[in-house]
């Protein structure tokens, strides 16, 4: 637990530093264009500061891409998260997911954002499409239940990343339209793709394949929550598998290896590495990596997220506990 303070503290994030006024009047001078009058959020104090500015962390766009078989310096058990559709493949790595948070992309002709919030464990992709207008996706700063609020260029609206649901401005109440994709080892993804593309290293200075949240996974309580605990004894961090607002503790579907119910199929096998637990990504602990599809066989959108996450965002959801 020492190591992660350390680690935010070096590259800026500053978690655990003075909280900004929740305040829109605050806000109004870096946030000039954002309709604050317009807003699901019950109380500003809901967000927080978490450490950088606007785009201090740097969502990407237009990434470029290389050939699965040139690729090189990514380990075997190393995260990425994969997308497939309109006949692309492509994988994002977590290395750079944790440094950047977004990527604005197009696959297939359909313009995507990559998304992934450390301290939710929350990988999710989203089309970019509102009603015909093509949205560019950056990153607040800002933290909401530990998870964090981007928002996108055109209309400087916030967006909750866990949900894909406008919370502030123009945008408020909308919801993205979220795509399937999933977390998977490298070598797993150039098996199933071996003519598949994978992001190019971005051209920014970042310690790139370092994990800057040494052991978060392992600690007893996420950063910046003050949220309620999970219930059913479940620990903040535990991960489970959401599926719209049903969430099955991964505990119980690495035992069983596969579950089928409620019209869903969900699957795990071992080989895939925590990007939160060693100092390197490559290196974390098999955690192992999870398919959700529908009886007949379709990918379903879903997220391994922490067990607060689910819990903070869907307080009345169905917790899948087979008993």
């Amino acid at each position: 637990m020492k190591h992660i303070l350390k680690h935010i503290l070096t590259v800026g994030l500053a978690l655990c530093g003075a909280v900004a006024s929740a305040e829109p009047s605050f806000w109004k001078h870096e946030w000039p264009e954002t309709d604050f009058s317009k807003t699901s959020v019950e109380s500003w104090v809901e967000i927080l500061s978490g450490g950088p500015g606007k785009d201090g962390i740097p969502a990407l766009s237009d990434p470029e891409f290389v050939p699965v078989g040139e690729k090189q310096g990514l380990g075997a058990r190393e995260g990425v998260i994969a997308l497939e559709m309109g006949g692309a493949a492509r994988a994002y790595p977590l290395r750079y997911l944790m440094w950047h948070e977004i990527v604005n992309d197009e696959v297939g002709g359909v313009p995507v954002a990559v998304t992934f919030c450390p301290l939710c464990n929350s990988a999710l992709t989203f089309e970019r499409r509102v009603d015909g207008r093509v949205l560019t996706l950056g990153v607040t700063g800002k933290l909401r239940a530990s998870d964090m609020v981007m928002y996108d260029r055109e209309t400087q609206s916030w967006w909750q990343q866990a949900t894909g649901v406008g919370i502030v401005g123009e945008m408020t109440g909308i919801e993205l339209v979220s795509l399937p994709s999933w977390m998977e080892s490298w070598e797993s993804f150039v098996a199933r793709n071996p003519e598949g593309l994978v992001m190019a290293e971005p051209a920014h200075r970042r310690a790139y394949g370092a994990n800057p949240y040494v052991g978060y996974d392992s600690s007893a309580r996420p950063f910046l929550y003050s949220g309620e605990r999970p219930p059913h004894g479940i620990a903040p961090l535990a991960r489970i598998v959401r599926v719209g607002n049903r969430a099955w503790p991964l505990t119980r579907l690495a035992e069983a290896g596969e579950i089928a119910e409620s019209g869903v199929v969900l699957s795990w096998a071992a080989g895939k590495a925590s990007a939160l637990d060693s100092d390197t990504v490559a290196a974390g602990r098999d955690v192992g990596q999870v398919r959700v599809r529908d009886m007949g066989g379709a990918d379903m959108v879903h997220d391994v997220m922490f067990a607060f996450a689910f819990h903070a965002f869907w307080p009345e959801g169905d917790w899948m506990l087979g008993k």
